[in-house]
């Protein structure tokens, strides 16, 4: 599997603290996630909606780069294009973090982009929460995974699980997380050419929001699915191909709100063949799941 596979680091190890100073540039793994499965249970006064959801690490991500700058700014070095950066969920979430603790230091953001925007498997959250960890350490607060998790809500629903730095089963709008012990396992991603927007998934008529609630015990018992798969379908006609292709090789599933699909495979060598069965048609990538987060230990 030589170049496929990225091997699962449980954790980071713990920069000293004659690093935490500003000029040293830090490089740090924002993982993807994939929800095994997803129901939505109900709907809000406020519009949000009640999820039940059981989210996977995989060692497959986007990097963040972080440097600890003296006059306080939060500067983002390499922009999105077409993300403003007062939308920008890196600078949001140092923001909020220098906010609330009343530091007076400031960083500067980098970002090594590997997952796809609007992909269903968190790469933006999971850029914020790598910024909240990241900057909790390096700028020695050393603040709680309990309090940084109280400012990675209000960023967005998927941020707070990877700032929980396990595999979760979760609740509410994505932020009651319960840690769920799970097997080994290695998955094929497919990333269709566009992504779909949440809002539009989330907003349509056709969508069920009335999933009975299920038990951690039924998902093992093969009670799965995603509730938003058939609407994404039919917003972007290339997920439906993706889930067909797969097919053959297990029981593929879309990720979060899409348009990204996979599918469980045993073991790392089946993964890199159908992975190699997919080019060039379709892009994608293999991967590993986790345990941990790999930033898991830069916060108690």
């Amino acid at each position: 599997m030589a170049g496929t596979l990225n091997p699962p680091s449980p954790t980071l190890p713990i920069p000293a603290a004659d690093q935490c100073v500003s000029g040293i540039r830090h490089s740090l793994p924002a993982p993807a996630k994939l929800n095994l499965f997803l129901h939505v249970t109900g709907r809000r006064a406020d519009g949000y909606h009640h999820l039940q959801t059981l989210f996977r690490l995989i060692d497959h991500g986007d990097t963040v780069h972080l440097e600890v700058r003296n006059d306080g700014a939060v500067v983002r070095e390499n922009a999105l294009p077409g993300v403003a950066p007062e939308h920008d969920l890196t600078v949001r979430a140092a923001l909020a973090l220098q906010a609330a603790s009343g530091c007076r230091l400031g960083a500067t953001i980098g970002l090594t982009k590997r997952l796809p925007m609007g992909g269903g498997l968190g790469g933006g959250s999971s850029d914020a929460a790598t910024v909240l960890l990241g900057l909790n350490r390096l700028w020695g607060l050393n603040w709680s995974r309990h309090r940084l998790l109280e400012l990675a809500l209000p960023l967005g629903a998927d941020v707070p699980v990877f700032v929980f730095g396990r595999n979760a089963w979760a609740e509410g709008v994505g932020e009651q997380l319960q840690a769920v012990d799970l097997p080994p396992a290695w998955y094929v991603v497919l990333t269709p050419s566009r992504g779909v927007s949440t809002a539009a998934v989330f907003g349509s008529s056709e969508l069920t929001r009335n999933h009975p609630a299920i038990t951690i015990r039924a998902f093992f018992e093969g009670l799965t699915g995603n509730d938003l798969q058939a609407v994404a379908t039919g917003l972007e006609p290339e997920i439906a191909g993706h889930l067909e292709w797969l097919s053959q090789f297990g029981k593929p599933l879309m990720s979060g709100s899409g348009s990204s699909v996979f599918v469980e495979l045993a073991s790392a060598e089946d993964a890199e063949r159908v992975l190699q069965l997919s080019r060039p048609h379709r892009n994608g990538f293999a991967a590993q799941g986790l345990d941990l987060h790999p930033l898991h230990g830069w916060a108690e």
